[in-house]
C-alpha cells in the first residue's frame, strides 16, 4: 500500500515545524525562532479519520537567496512539493504576506500539484479583519489555523483529506516490486541494466505513480518483477551538481513507500554514507523487508577478511539494518547479480512468513526461560499469551500483565529470539504488548 505523501512548505519562520510535531504526534523536527533550523526534510506517517498519510516537514523556501544552506533548502522543498500529492503552503497572519510568500505562490501555481494555504499564529492576531490579503496569492480559500495551540487543524485536516488520494492496495500479488535506493553515483542505474540484462523477458517501461520513477516490469525464471530505479525520479533541471547528494533521501522514500523489497546500493569506493543511514532508517520504519548490496567491489583490493571488515562497517553505518543480508557485486561486470535475485525472493519470502499460535507460544515460552524479563519496580512481567497479528512484517501481539512492565531491551531481545527460531532474515519484526487493565492480575 502507498500512502499520500503531503508536504508542508513555505518561507522560514512560519511554524512548520510545529504544525509537523502536533500531526506526528511527538516532538520530531527542530523548533526554534530562526529562519533555517530545519534543513533536512522528516517525514512521519499520521492520520486524520482514518485517512492515513504521510507528511513532509521541509525547510524554508526563500527563492532568491544565493546563500549555500538556503539555497539547499530551496531545492530540497521544492523537490517534495514537486513528488507529493497535496501542499499545504504556510504563510503567518502576524506578519501578514510578505514579498516572499508571494514568490513561493508563483512557483506552486505552475507545480500542478493541490495547495491549500494555511494562515497560521491566528492566535496573535484579529483574523477577520486581516483574511481577505491572504486571497492575493490566487491559490484559492485561506485556512486560519494555530499550529502551536492546535486551534483549526481539524477543519484543514477535513479539507486535506478530501484533497489527497485514498490508499490503494496493490492488486498483482504475484509480482515483487523492487525499489533500488542509494546516494547519488552509487551505480544504481548500471545495477538496474545488470539486474534487467540478466531477465528473460523485459515487458515495458511505464511511468509509475510517484512522479519521474521509471517502473520497469519483467519475468526472471518464472517471477514477476517491478524495479522502481530512484535514479530516474529527478528533474535534472531542478538540480544542480553540488547539492545531489541530498536528493536521495526523498528519491529512496516516494520508492520504498511503493516497494515490497528494498534494495540499498552502497558505494564500494566510498563506503556507506550518513545518506544511506537515513534511507536505511525509512525503510526500516516503513517495515520493508531489505538486501544490502555493495556494488563495484571489483574495483576494491582484498586481504583475507575485506569482506567482513566492510560487512562490519555496513552495520556499523547502516544499524537500522542489521538483520539485511549483505553480498558484494559489481554491476560493471556482472559479478554475484544473478545471486540478488535469490536474496530477493528470501526476503520477501521471511517477510510474509506466519507461524501458529501454538509453534509461536512455544518460541515466546523458551524464550522466557532463557532469560527471565528484569523486574521493574518489584513487579516482574509475565506473558500470558502469544499471536501473529499479521505480515509483511510480520507482527506479533503479546498479551501480558502490564504492558509498561515490558523494557525496550528485553523486547529487542524477544525479537532477536524470534528472528532466529524463525530464520527471519531480511525482514523488520514488529511486536506490541497489550496488558490486561486489570490491577488484581498485576503480579
Amino acid at each position: 500500500m502507498s500512502k499520500p505523501l503531503v508536504a508542508i512548505v513555505g518561507r522560514p519562520n512560519v511554524g512548520k515545524s510545529t504544525f509537523f510535531n502536533r500531526m506526528a504526534g511527538r516532538r520530531i523536527s527542530i523548533v526554534e525562532d530562526t529562519p533555517g533550523v530545519t534543513r533536512d526534510r522528516i517525514y512521519a506517517d499520521t492520520s486524520w479519520l482514518d485517512r492515513e498519510f504521510t507528511i513532509i516537514d521541509t525547510g524554508g523556501l526563500d527563492m532568491k537567496s544565493e546563500n549555500v544552506i538556503f539555497t539547499q533548502m530551496r531545492e530540497q522543498a521544492i523537490l517534495a512539493a514537486e513528488t507529493a500529492d497535496a501542499i499545504l503552503f504556510f504563510v503567518d497572519a502576524k506578519q501578514g504576506l510578505l514579498p516572499e510568500d508571494h514568490e513561493v505562490a508563483d512557483f506552486l501555481r505552475r507545480c500542478g500539484t493541490p495547495v491549500l494555504v494555511v494562515v497560521n499564529k491566528v492566535d496573535h492576531i484579529n483574523y477577520d479583519e486581516n483574511k481577505y490579503e491572504f486571497y492575493e496569492l490566487g491559490l484559492g480559500e485561506p485556512y486560519p489555523i494555530s499550529s502551536l495551540h492546535g486551534m483549526g487543524t481539524g477543519d484543514l485536516l477535513d479539507v486535506l483529506i478530501e484533497v489527497i488520494p485514498e490508499v490503494k492496495e496493490d492488486i498483482d500479488d504475484d509480482t515483487i516490486k523492487i525499489a533500488i535506493v542509494g546516494k547519488p553515483n552509487a551505480g544504481k542505474s548500471s545495477f538496474v541494466n545488470a539486474i534487467t540484462g540478466e531477465a528473460r523477458v523485459i515487458v515495458s517501461e511505464i511511468p509509475g505513480t510517484t512522479r519521474d520513477a521509471i517502473d520497469t516490469p519483467f519475468e526472471h525464471n518464472g517471477q514477476k518483477y517491478t524495479l522502481i530505479d530512484t535514479a530516474g525520479m529527478r528533474r535534472k533541471s531542478k538540480i544542480d551538481d553540488k547539492s545531489i547528494e541530498r536528493y536521495s533521501v526523498i528519491r529512496a522514500l516516494t520508492a520504498v513507500r511503493r516497494c515490497d523489497v528494498a534494495v540499498i546500493v552502497v558505494d564500494a569506493e566510498t563506503g556507506p554514507t550518513e545518506q544511506d543511514a537515513k534511507i536505511a532508517g525509512y525503510i526500516d520504519e516503513m517495515g520493508k523487508p531489505s538486501v544490502i548490496t555493495v556494488n563495484k567491489w571489483d574495483l576494491i583490493e582484498k586481504e583475507t577478511n575485506t569482506s567482513k571488515e566492510f560487512s562490519n562497517d555496513v552495520y556499523n553505518i547502516l544499524s537500522f539494518l542489521q538483520y539485511a543480508p549483505i553480498i558484494f557485486i559489481s554491476a560493471l561486470t556482472g559479478q554475484r547479480i544473478e545471486k540478488v535475485f535469490a536474496l530477493v525472493n528470501e526476503v520477501y519470502k521471511k517477510t510474509n512468513f506466519r507461524v501458529s499460535t501454538g509453534v509461536l507460544n512455544e518460541v515466546i515460552s523458551n524464550a522466557v526461560t532463557a532469560v527471565s524479563p528484569p523486574s521493574v519496580s518489584g513487579r516482574r512481567l509475565n506473558i500470558m499469551y502469544a499471536t501473529q497479528a499479521s505480515t509483511a512484517p510480520p507482527h506479533f501481539i503479546l498479551f501480558v500483565n502490564n504492558e509498561k512492565w515490558i523494557k525496550r531491551e528485553y523486547e529487542k531481545y524477544l525479537m532477536n529470539y524470534l528472528r532466529r527460531a524463525f530464520e527471519l532474515t531480511g525482514t523488520p519484526i514488529k511486536i506490541t504488548c497489550r496488558g490486561r487493565g486489570d490491577k488484581k492480575n498485576e503480579q
